[in-house]
């Protein structure tokens, strides 16, 4: 037990000894402060953090507000609004999570609103790649944050609560990011110490500040981020920076007061067998670890070998590296990122920045690119490493100063091959689906034959995706698809559909497919078609026949992508926008969504003695898309096949003649519904009998009821729906009798308002 003085005595402060992974030690060191708000939005692989608190919130361990938002950008700014009101706020993010909230960042540095966040850090896009690198963590240097570097579970949770103390010093007031490696230090779990009372955490944080100026008092009102001109704006950025490099200092503070809390010591680079290393790699987080081993590997052979890390990188601690590296022969920087075109990445030059203020340094610099896109480092690539390192020295000087390592050139018999031949025109026409414009409703009336006519219509994605056993995507898109006559060009923004798909080197797709992001997948769509259109009309290209645009999105896309589907909707481009609704963002692990139910289980929306699942109601993303006016909005599912085909057909009548459509297919998920596979086809008839979603259309304005349970005497209660998953069960207790009549209520409101302009078509 570590040692705590107390009044003049000095008294033990007692840990426990666990094993755990980084992403559990983040979460606890936040539930043991307790901050007030904890903006966050879902993405791999740091997404555990704001399940694992939720999960605490469920059992009563702390109070934080979680503040599910609709994207990154949204949390980000949910983290800064709570941050001008003077609260204690927490983040978490990864990879392109970090990139779609990086505008906002340097406006809470630059406001100087300090709070925390987490970096778990992944290699961004494109390609897609979950695992873990730094490219997202380079494009944090610039955002005016200070950037802590944990590179165990315990400095994780040892740097969270230095990361708080360190942003809310007076001389500093500026946010703090703890970056570790995704998958490597977020998932694997070592063992760890932690405070067993909170109180020790707390009171090693501190008060909240309550000096440093804020929104949150009437009395004393104050205008913050009022626009500068260039004057005024570079005393601004003179203080931000002064606080930054101040920054390093409060940092060595900190983490000598914490030491003697905890016995656990953080300088600001860690040097192992330094004092005397002639080579040495300098390395960020988990890869440093690796090498240490090697290092006394080495040392046996009497090669006086060292490893440099960093525990912070902003401020970058440019005079300690000097001191470091003083009798080095050969320095080896190896890095998890690349800056592209600039002859070695971002820490390459900045040590080497460091090294030029010394004129006597005479240090050889290497640098390499190793570990993208989240591959493994091991103890022989350290030792290579090393050794290229050791031949620079012996020829005093470097053959190829910069690299990438552990790359490997292409063969061409191994070139990749077709599996298939392309299938396109007149391979998904059958001529048996007739579309037909009424005179003078303008409305559309479709014939399809039986559904048994159709089943010699090739389907649009082959045989061997890696979708889970009873998902109901691809049923649900292959029903669809029965009804689009001709080519398509489709669009599928990131999730379950895309990523079971598309795994490098093989594709399921068997005609063209484009992946972008959640936000930005209609707006891509939209610059596609246009762009085919115009050069179409100029002769660039030889197309006879129409192609169909259709962009798949769901797994909670039409929250973080709504803002680009109402643009793209209200610009009414040539195209489909096809939501598969299975109520969560089921591709990082069920988290709730805003089309999740209320009262539905989720892992962001636990069930325990302190909440009983989603607290509010679902998003009615086809109402939304119908108040933008646009000619087409349909609801199915597969459960009603015909019904499904004749909306596809109707869907690309108007994609191809007048404008952009949207529909929402519902569709199962067993593995997150916590339901039997078998079950399908029922649990989505019975959800549309119950009226929780009801089948219909807004053509061109009218909206029209296609099935209509209660004129077929087939309405259920709710109840009778929820029944048959595992999420919901608790909703059919006696204890939760109130909160499924709220639920039962919202679904009669809707139902009875739809049915209102049923038979009011001025509605």
């Amino acid at each position: 037990m570590a040692m705590v003085e107390e009044k003049g005595t000095k008294q033990a402060v007692e840990q426990v000894t666990t094993f755990e992974s980084g992403n559990e030690m983040a979460a606890l060191a936040a539930a043991q402060i307790d901050y007030h708000v904890m903006g966050y939005f879902p993405i791999t692989p740091s997404t555990e953090i704001a399940q694992l608190l939720d999960q605490m919130k469920t059992r009563g361990e702390h109070n934080i507000q979680l503040i599910a938002a609709d994207g990154e950008h949204g949390s980000a700014g949910i983290c800064y609004g709570a941050s001008v009101m003077g609260a204690r706020v927490f983040n978490a993010t990864s990879a392109n999570g970090l990139m779609y909230m990086l505008e906002q960042l340097p406006v809470q540095s630059g406001t100087r609103f300090p709070m925390v966040m987490n970096l778990v850090t992944r290699s961004i896009s494109g390609p897609l790649d979950i695992r873990g690198d730094h490219s997202d963590l380079y494009f944090a240097l610039n955002t005016g944050w200070v950037i802590l570097l944990a590179r165990t579970p315990q400095a994780v949770y040892d740097m969270n609560i230095m990361a708080l103390k360190i942003a809310e010093h007076a001389d500093v007031r500026l946010p703090v990011i703890v970056a570790y490696d995704g998958f490597f230090t977020s998932h694997q779990k070592r063992k760890v110490q932690y405070f067993k009372d909170r109180a020790v955490v707390q009171a090693f944080v501190g008060e909240r500040p309550t000096e440093f100026p804020n929104a949150a008092d009437p009395k004393n009102p104050m205008t913050i981020g009022a626009h500068m001109n260039g004057d005024d704006l570079i005393n601004n950025n003179y203080q931000q920076s002064e606080a930054l490099y101040r920054a390093g200092e409060v940092f060595k503070q900190v983490a000598r007061e914490y030491a003697e809390l905890s016995g656990r010591e953080y300088p600001v680079l860690d040097l192992y067998q330094m004092d005397d290393a002639e080579v040495a790699l300098f390395l960020l987080n988990s890869a440093a670890e690796t090498a240490k081993d090697v290092v006394d590997k080495l040392r046996a052979k009497g090669i006086k070998a060292g490893v440099i890390s960093p525990n912070i990188i902003r401020p970058f601690p440019a005079e300690e590296i000097r001191q470091a590296l003083k009798n080095v022969k050969a320095l080896l920087i190896g890095e998890r990122a690349d800056s592209y075109g600039a002859h070695g990445p971002n820490m390459t030059h900045e040590v080497k920045s460091a090294l030029q203020s010394d004129s006597e340094n005479k240090t050889i610099v290497l640098s390499r690119v190793f570990g993208v896109g989240g591959k493994d480092f091991y103890a022989d690539e350290a030792e290579a490493f090393f050794q290229l390192a050791i031949e620079a020295m012996e020829k005093g000087y470097a053959e190829k100063p910069f690299d990438y390592f552990g790359h490997v050139p292409g063969k061409q018999e191994k070139k990749l091959q077709r599996v298939m031949e392309p299938m396109h025109g007149d391979a998904f026409k059958t001529g048996l689906i007739q579309v037909t414009e009424d005179e003078e409703t303008k409305r559309l009336k479709v014939k399809v034959p039986p559904l048994r006519a159709l089943t010699a219509k090739p389907k649009r994605i082959a045989p061997g995706h890696g979708a889970c056993p009873g998902c109901g995507i691809f049923p649900g898109l292959e029903l669809f698809f029965k009804g689009i006559e001709g080519d398509v060009v489709v669009l599928f923004q990131t999730g379950c559909a895309y990523v079971v798909t598309t795994a490098y080197p093989y594709s399921s797709h068997k005609q063209t497919m484009i992946h972008n992001l959640f936000q930005n997948g209609p707006a891509t769509l939209s610059g596609a078609v246009e762009a085919f259109l115009e050069m179409k009309k100029r002769g660039d290209i030889q197309v006879s026949d129409d192609v169909t645009f259709v962009m798949v999105t769901g797994d909670g896309g039409m929250d973080i992508g709504m803002g680009s589907a109402i643009g793209t909707a209200l610009r009414n481009h040539k195209l489909i926008m096809l939501e598969y609704d299975n109520e969560g963002y089921m591709n990082t692990g069920s988290q709730m969504s805003y089309s999740t139910p209320m009262g539905h289980m989720t892992s962001t929306t636990g069930v325990g003695k302190t909440q009983k699942g989603k607290a509010f109601h679902h998003k009615d993303t086809a109402q939304i898309m119908a108040a933008t006016n646009i000619p087409y909005v349909f609801t199915a599912t597969e459960a009603f096949p015909q019904d499904l085909i004749k909306k596809a057909a109707k869907a690309q009548w108007y994609a191809q003649n007048v404008g952009t459509v949207y529909g929402k297919l519902l569709i199962t998920c067993p593995l997150n519904w916590k339901t039997e596979e078998r079950y399908g086809a029922k649990i989505m008839e019975a959800a549309v009998n119950s009226c929780f979603f009801p089948l219909y259309e807004v053509e061109r304005g009218i909206t029209t009821i296609t099935y209509d349970p209660e004129e077929k005497n087939k309405r259920i209660p709710l109840s009778e729906w929820l029944k048959y998953m595992g999420k919901t069960k608790h909703l059919l207790k006696e204890e939760n009798r109130d909160l499924l009549l709220e639920f039962e209520q919202e679904v009669e409101r809707r139902w009875r308002r739809l049915k209102a302009k049923h038979e009011h078509p001025e509605l």
